[in-house]
């Protein structure tokens, strides 16, 4: 199954020249956060697949104006061509606004999944807006990741973590991470991956 992953900057050549035949094989399209609406209502509209969402830091608009024929995965385990997606938006708390966690809220909304987790017998894929701790983060309050994620990681053991948050033109950030058999894939702007 291949994914078009998308994260907090829309691509000007995807949205002034859109080519189908760019996104002809794309079965999924996952936006890890920070994303207008209107250009996820386009991805979801011109692929024509469906799109799973999670909120970003900066997604308050959503609110009102969430994106339309698309659906957020938020809290909750979604399993779609057997795959089971587990969705965990947000970032570290540093300024009080919404879809900002402190380590402990993070802990506390992981804690309410515990009965999906058994349900489902865990997930495959993890998608959140923040990166795990240490692991494609940044310095400041703003850009540190979740230990809680390592957490989750270490007992359920996904194949895949998806995030975005961290800009790939901040100064050491790495497209593709490695933690244990979980591979780490920043959506920074999209990128297309073959699960």
């Amino acid at each position: 199954m291949k994914i078009l992953l998308v994260s907090d900057k829309e691509n000007d050549h995807i949205w002034d020249h859109f080519d189908p035949q760019r996104f002809k094989d794309v079965d999924l399209i996952i936006s890890c956060g920070d994303m207008q609406p209107r250009y996820l209502s386009f991805l979801v509209t011109m692929v024509n697949v469906p799109l799973f969402y999670v909120h970003g830091n900066h997604d308050t608009i959503y609110t009102n104006h969430p994106p339309e024929g698309c659906d957020s995965i938020e809290d909750q385990i979604v399993t779609y061509k057997g795959y089971r997606f587990l969705g965990l938006g947000g970032s570290m708390k540093y300024s009080g606004r919404p879809h900002q966690y402190t380590e402990k809220e993070m802990e506390k909304r992981i804690r309410k999944l515990r009965s999906q987790l058994r349900k489902n017998d865990g997930f495959d894929i993890l998608v959140t807006h923040a990166p795990a701790f240490s692991i494609g983060d940044g310095t400041g309050l703003c850009h540190t990741g979740f230990k809680s994620f390592l957490t989750l990681m270490d007992d359920y053991n996904p194949k895949f973590m998806f995030h975005g948050h961290m800009h790939l033109n901040y100064a050491r950030v790495n497209r593709i991470n490695q933690y244990k058999n979980t591979t780490i894939i920043n959506g920074y702007e999209y990128y297309i991956v073959d699960v």
